[in-house]
């Protein structure tokens, strides 16, 4: 039987995974589940954490699923930052940043980072996110080849920018371009997209 292929696009307060044996989480948590009558073997590919949004792909293919997560494929994500960055902090970004991974310093890999003239069209913030609360902020188009919990958040924040809000807009050539938080669409090409196969 064929595999099945989603693309997502997380919103805001939802953990990356379908369900959880946790009763305490199972109350005070959101899955993505209640997002679409998945099937129980529908994994998600990496995650996102819980209060980011964007591109999240799924498939019932346990080996598709690791070998996205092993490929070193491009994520590129937006992220809103408090205060107005600097190009110095960019630099720094691009060469890479020394970050707490486990209670173990780690330095990232180079990635690409550039800064956003005009703001994002994306849909307005959850009311939890404060955005307009703080001191001026500016975007950030940040991509990486890896993927280290919370990376884009601790490299930011080592540089003195920390992000505020943060959507990851594209994992190799699939982009969230379209789609609005809450909406899963049937994707059967995933691997030939992600020329993975």
């Amino acid at each position: 039987m064929a595999h099945q292929h989603f693309k997502i696009y997380k919103p805001f307060g939802f953990i990356s995974q379908m369900g959880s044996n946790n009763i305490k989480e199972k109350r005070s948590k959101r899955f993505i589940s209640e997002l679409h009558p998945f099937k129980d073997d529908v994994m998600a590919i990496g995650r996102l954490d819980l209060k980011s949004e964007g591109l999240l792909l799924m498939t019932t293919d346990g080996k598709l699923s690791d070998t996205v997560n092993r490929s070193g494929i491009e994520k590129e994500y937006y992220a809103q930052l408090d205060g107005v960055i600097t190009p110095e902090a960019i630099e720094k970004l691009q060469k890479g940043v020394e970050i707490g991974i486990e209670g173990k310093k780690y330095l990232t890999k180079p990635c690409q980072a550039k800064f956003i003239k005009e703001e994002p069209n994306f849909p307005e913030p959850h009311h939890l996110l404060r955005v307009g609360t703080h001191r001026p902020n500016s975007w950030l188009s940040v991509t990486l080849t890896e993927g280290k919990f919370r990376q884009v958040r601790k490299m930011t924040a080592v540089v003195g920018f920390p992000t505020l809000r943060l959507v990851r807009v594209r994992i190799g050539t699939v982009t969230l371009e379209g789609m609005n938080p809450s909406d899963v669409i049937d994707f059967p090409n995933l691997p030939t997209e992600l020329n993975l196969e």
